[in-house]
Order: structure tokens, then sequence, then C-alpha cells
């Protein structure tokens, strides 16, 4: 049975965001509020907490979460090779509701699943989550839904797919938009859309032009959920 907490006030915040990050570090899953829709986390580097999210799911080791990371920085420790494109992506984008997927950096010590030697970044915009990856570092986060249907946009949606193998709700209202986060994949030369969501082509093309590129209007969604 999950704990729930609210974040009307600054004390109920820091009580959230304490009881979420030692949640985290027991390898117990987290549902946590994010600028898209919430989501159910774990300790990106504990296989069995990872494990634990893809069961509580009912999601295959073939669709690894994503990781989310409290700032921008972040991304050189988990990530190598990233194009330059996307860096102009990151420093619009971050912290928002874009996903980059890129080479893993060989040395990291953790399994998200079947990533085939990549990773999927993004800092949410969303003040709760960060301060919650400031005091766990990378989470490995997928939207908090049974797998096939819609993604919690409120705690009460969270709690009642996935209360029974959570630990802790952070309950912060509304979630930030009914759309996920646009999923563009940097492990190529050019950018490929593989899920659109809540930002936008146009805005992504918008910086892309500045290096000759752009991903199409009506890009693939090989991913449905986050």
């Amino acid at each position: 049975m999950s704990e729930r907490f609210p974040t009307g006030t600054e004390e109920e915040v820091t009580a959230a965001v304490e009881a979420a990050a030692a949640a985290v570090r027991r390898g117990e899953l987290v549902v946590i509020p994010t600028d898209t829709v919430y989501g159910v986390g774990a300790d990106a580097f504990d296989p069995a907490a990872v494990q634990s999210l893809l069961d509580a799911k009912g999601r295959g080791r073939e669709m690894p979460p994503p990781v989310l990371v409290a700032s921008a920085d972040t991304l050189d420790a988990l990530a190598v090779r990233v194009p330059d494109w996307a860096r102009a992506l990151v420093a619009e984008f971050w912290p928002g509701a874009l996903t980059l997927v890129c080479h893993q950096q060989a040395s990291l010590q953790w399994d998200l699943g079947e990533t085939r030697g990549t990773v999927a970044v993004r800092v949410p915009d969303h003040p709760v989550a960060r301060a919650i990856l400031e005091r766990t570092g990378p989470l490995a986060v997928s939207s908090a839904n049974l797998t096939g249907l819609p993604a919690a946009l409120d705690a009460d949606e969270a709690e009642r797919m996935l209360g029974a193998s959570v630990a802790v709700v952070v309950d912060a209202g509304a979630a930030g938009g009914a759309e996920p986060s646009t999923i563009i994949d940097a492990t190529g030369v050019r950018p490929r859309v593989l899920r659109s969501g809540a930002l936008s082509v146009a805005r992504v093309n918008a910086v892309l032009s500045a290096f000759d590129l752009a991903v199409p209007d009506d890009g693939p969604n090989d991913d449905p959920e986050g």
C-alpha cells in the first residue's frame, strides 16, 4: 500500500521530497508529478528496482524506461557522441517535454532493459520532480499507468493503477499536460522522431534549421508510453 504526500505548502513539499528520496534509496517505486504526465520511478542504478517498475506496469524489458535527471549538466555523464544539433535542442528545451535517445556511456553500471546501448534522457520542467531528482540522482521513469491504459494525469489515477506496487505517491495536483514528452533519436547523423508529444515538431525544427536539418511533421510513434 502506498503512502501519499501532498505538496500544497513548502513544508509539505519538503516532506514529500524526503519521503520519495528515502523510498528510492530503499529500492522502492515512487509516483512523481512531471510537466507532462505523472510518472512511476525507480533508482536507475538498481536493476531490481527497475525490474519492479517494468513488472508493475506489465511492461517487458524490450521497452526500457527513460531516465529523468535534475539538470542538463548530467547528460554527458550518461551519454556519448551527442551531436551538436542535439545539444542545441537541449539548450532550448530543457527543462521541458523533450526526451533525447543517445548512445549511453559504456561505463554505466545499470540494467534498464534491452536498450541496445542507448539511453533516453529528459529534464522535466517541474520543480517537485527536479527537487526529488536532486536528492536521488537519475531515475528510471515511465508513465504512471498499466501498459495499454492512458497515462495518469493526476495522483488519483496513478494510485488507482499502481498503488499496490509503489511506496510513495507525490501529489502535486493535475499533471502539466495531457501528452507525454516528444522523443527524438539522437544516435544517428540526422534526428528522427520516435514519438510525437507535447513538444511540437515545428518548435523542434525551428532549432534544427540552424543545422540545415528537419524532422517530418508526421513522425512515427514507436514508443507510445513514457
